[in-house]
């Protein structure tokens, strides 16, 4: 007995191990856009002050989840079992949809930056969203589809593989920029004072809000980690740390760039622009270096992210968000039905996308816009257990700092639903009236009523913004 505990202890995680893990599943492909992306829409000064608000508000959802993740272990069939549990069935539904919703579109812009970026060498791709591109994809999407229903899982090579795929670029151009620095270029027009097409400081912060909350999507996945770790305590160590590290990689790749290139020439980059802004300070070797990293970043998000969205739609079957259908497995144990219809949809979201015309940058922030949900109502419930005292005993000192964070984290939410804009907004009022007939048909299964009177109130105010919405787009009034 005492050497199984020893030999089950030896295949734990520590404190190291844990901390790359953390980085390794936030960091994905945003990082090598951000030199464009950022610049884009705001000047250094704006940027520096977009990196402090992600900053505070990311530090505090990593301590939110952590915190959930220590005083509510009984729910653990995804984030969304928080909402479920602090605020109703239907709520807890939406923050299950709007997950799965975000994590399918994430896929969708991986994809499009995949074949984007395989472009660079094969341009027949292109842009990544033309018809050869999503011929490409398409293969792509279904032999994924088959090698999972054989049962191959995303193996400890493979993690290992993308990791090092996407850190050595990364760390090339930090080293290459920091070298190439010059600091008249960086302060040349440190608040875009000079520029007539970026707005003022608050408009300017806006406008990086949506990407850099791309750029941590994945923050909750750390949580998942906490059955891995030798000592329980490193989770929180590792979270922390993690996210303190991916921040200054971050901070680092979008600010170093202002100063190799203006604003304005950053700004009219393609992406990826981490390739060709280093193509522009040492030559092509720079671009070819980060297109292969990015590449292999990209298949094993993909891979990834596959995974977890199939595993969403799964959990959120085990838990009675989503209808029975989803829970049924092959004989290799992977959900066939939930993949099926993560893929699908995935195949469809591409379609619109190519027919649509749009880009990866509307993608991931449609995505970003999405989870915003989950993130609300997971920070408004741990609000909650701080006001109602559940799961803290009399005196307990954390109460009041839990409720700093936690409120910290709520006023981060609707800071960035406002920065986000009415647009996509509306957008999601149309994703998320599309879940009503799922959640629906899954209450029914469960004998139970599918809505109360506050939930039948919700369902037709999304219906009629939804129409709103779809009006509005076909006529042109409001435009992604």
């Amino acid at each position: 007995m005492e050497s199984k505990v020893e030999s089950q202890k030896e295949g734990k995680l520590g404190l190291i191990p844990l901390i790359g893990l953390v980085i390794g599943s936030i960091i994905g492909g945003g990082a090598f856009s951000f030199p464009a992306d950022m610049a884009k829409g705001a000047s250094a000064g704006a940027i520096i002050i977009a990196w402090i608000i992600t900053g505070i508000g990311m530090l505090a959802l990593g301590f939110v989840f952590q915190s959930l993740s220590q005083r509510k272990p009984d729910l653990d069939c995804g984030i969304y079992s928080y909402a479920k549990e602090g605020f109703g069935e239907y709520i807890g539904f939406n923050c299950a949809w709007g997950h799965w919703v975000s994590s399918m579109l994430g896929d969708v812009s991986y994809l499009v930056m995949l074949f984007c970026t395989i472009g660079y060498f094969v341009p027949i791709f292109g842009d990544g969203n033309n018809l050869p591109a999503l011929i490409g994809e398409a293969i792509l999407i279904w032999g994924v589809h088959t090698l999972i229903l054989k049962g191959v899982k995303t193996a400890a090579w493979v993690n290992v593989l993308t990791t090092i795929g996407k850190l050595i670029p990364i760390f090339v151009f930090i080293i290459v920029s920091i070298i190439m620095f010059k600091v008249n270029i960086f302060t040349l027009d440190f608040w875009g004072n000079m520029s007539t097409n970026i707005g003022s400081v608050v408009t300017q912060v806006k406008s990086t809000m949506i990407i850099t909350l791309w750029a941590f999507i994945g923050i909750e996945s750390a949580v998942v980690f906490s059955k891995q770790a030798k000592v329980r305590k490193d989770i929180s160590k590792a979270t922390i740390i993690g996210l303190l590290g991916v921040l200054v990689i971050y901070v680092l790749v979008s600010l170093l760039a202002l100063g190799t290139m203006k604003q304005s020439q950053l700004a009219q980059l393609k992406s990826p622009s981490m390739a060709y802004a280093l193509e522009y300070m040492v030559g092509k070797w720079g671009a070819i270096v980060v297109n292969i990293g990015l590449i292999i970043s990209l298949l094993g998000a993909f891979l990834g992210w596959t995974l977890i969205c199939s595993e969403l739609s799964y959990s959120g079957g085990k838990g009675g968000a989503f209808p029975k259908f989803f829970t049924e497995q092959n004989k290799n144990g992977a959900p066939k039905n939930a993949l099926l219809v993560t893929n699908v949809l995935t195949q469809l979201f591409l379609i619109w996308a190519f027919f649509s015309k749009s880009s990866y940058q509307i993608l991931y922030a449609i995505a970003s816009s999405a989870v915003l949900v989950p993130y609300f109502f997971c920070a408004l419930y741990s609000l909650k257990l701080t006001i109602t005292k559940e799961t803290y005993d009399t005196g307990d000192n954390k109460r009041i700092r839990d409720m700093v964070i936690s409120g910290l984290s709520v006023i981060y939410a609707i800071w960035l639903i406002y920065a986000a804009g009415l647009s996509y907004m509306l957008l999601l009022t149309i994703l998320f009236s599309g879940g009503i007939v799922v959640f629906y048909k899954a209450r029914k299964e469960e004998n139970q009523v599918p809505f109360n009177n506050i939930e039948k109130v919700i369902v037709i105010v999304l219906i009629i913004f939804a129409i709103i919405s779809a009006y509005m787009m076909a006529i042109g009034k409001i435009s992604i």
